[in-house]
């Protein structure tokens, strides 16, 4: 397997500029593959490294300054992401202070098609003590300290881009995240690959959540979600107002309110694997993604419908934990514990469906897991899932 280590920094390695295809390794492929690495330049981007990953009919961008995060997308001409009000991205964390705004500054670069939430906290920002913990932790603020590109080439190709973030502090958790982006030439398929190392002398907690902001043209007004749900409750108030609608988008609003939906999804009998699909009026397109529940066990709908420069998306979202305080979803045993040296896998596909037919055979798979048993409507903010109105 052909390997290129781009970036180490226990060797003080960095290559600023690479690019890779088939005829470069003498393999032949029908489909025009190919992954380059560049820095950006000029304003808020200034410094951010991108990895372009190019399997010939899906394409995608890797941030390994922002944590391995997945900016901007494309399958056969369809963008994959959303457009975000932050206009100048992908932005250097260094121009992100996670402290504005009484801890909201994450949302100061918040533009990626999947970006991860943790891993000492998600959700909003609190205090606990002395401690003040801002939204969605640090993880997507933290560059990779380890970056490079395998490929397989042993039919089929699969191209995989490899990279690892650690967050550390002392008196604090210390682990190192390694994940692999990997996708087959030619397939509607990205794979994400995380595992969670703990590199610490004693036992440390820890959180993710993966933040999937799916926009147009997947997403518009008739636009569906549809997943296997055992139980659904709203957020808050705010949601519970949207509740018999939750499976169905509206179109832009400017000044909407967001609504957070947080689901307890069957599986398959074959396996403990759950779906999600968001697929837009006329079915016809769709994004579905696939997980372990036993890697991530909490589900979050996030419905964002506001105007279209205002930020018109939605989040599929799979975690560890759902999105409330860490001493919450600590009460409720909800935060995982990496013993002395132990790892945790967590790894999920996107499928970009592009056809009537490969929408409605997800729909279809969708309704048979649910079939096992009756889906679970709570209309008020429920615990143990959220905080009691």
């Amino acid at each position: 397997m052909p390997s290129f280590v781009l970036t180490d920094v226990a060797r003080d390695l960095w290559v600023e500029n690479f690019a890779l295809s088939a005829p470069h390794l003498g393999l032949a492929s029908p489909f025009r593959w190919a992954v380059s690495k560049r820095a950006l330049r000029g304003g808020r981007r200034e410094g951010v490294d991108l990895v372009q990953l190019d399997n010939g009919v899906l394409s995608v961008a890797i941030l390994p300054t922002r944590g391995m995060g997945l900016w901007k997308g494309q399958y056969q001409g369809d963008p994959l992401g959303w457009r975000s009000p932050v206009h100048d991205g992908p932005v250097n964390p260094a121009f992100v202070n996670l402290a504005h705004w009484g801890g909201l500054g994450w949302l100061e670069g918040f533009d990626e098609l999947m970006v991860r939430c943790g891993l000492e906290n998600l959700g909003p920002p609190y205090s606990d003590g002395d401690r003040t913990y801002t939204l969605h932790g640090k993880i997507a603020n933290i560059p990779a300290t380890y970056l490079a590109v395998h490929v397989d080439d042993k039919s089929p190709f699969t191209i995989t881009v490899e990279g690892h973030v650690e967050e550390s502090k002392l008196f604090g958790p210390q682990i190192r995240m390694e994940t692999r982006v990997s996708t087959v030439p030619g397939s509607n398929r990205l794979t994400v690959r995380d595992e969670f190392v703990n590199l610490r002398d004693a036992p440390c907690e820890f959180q993710v959540l993966y933040h999937w902001n799916l926009g147009e043209p997947f997403l518009e007004e008739g636009a569906r979600f549809a997943a296997p749900v055992g139980v659904v409750v709203p957020r808050d108030a705010r949601a519970a107002e949207g509740i018999d609608q939750f499976e169905v988008y509206e179109g832009p609003q400017p000044g909407f309110a967001e609504q957070a939906y947080f689901f307890d999804l069957q599986t398959s009998r074959r396996d403990d694997r759950s779906l999600a699909l968001l697929r837009n009026r006329s079915g016809d397109k769709g994004l579905a993604l696939r997980f372990a529940k036993d890697q991530l066990p909490c589900f979050t709908l996030w419905k964002n419908s506001g105007g279209r420069r205002e930020g018109f998306v939605t989040g599929l979202e799979p975690g560890t934990s759902y999105p409330n305080a860490k001493p919450f979803e600590q009460s409720h045993r909800r935060v995982p514990t990496l013993p002395v040296g132990g790892r945790y896998v967590a790894e999920m596909t996107l499928d970009v469906l592009n056809t009537a037919a490969a929408v409605a055979a997800v729909e279809a798979e969708i309704q048979e897991i649910e079939g096992q048993s009756e889906r679970k409507v709570l209309r008020t903010p429920t615990a143990p899932y959220t905080p009691a109105s």
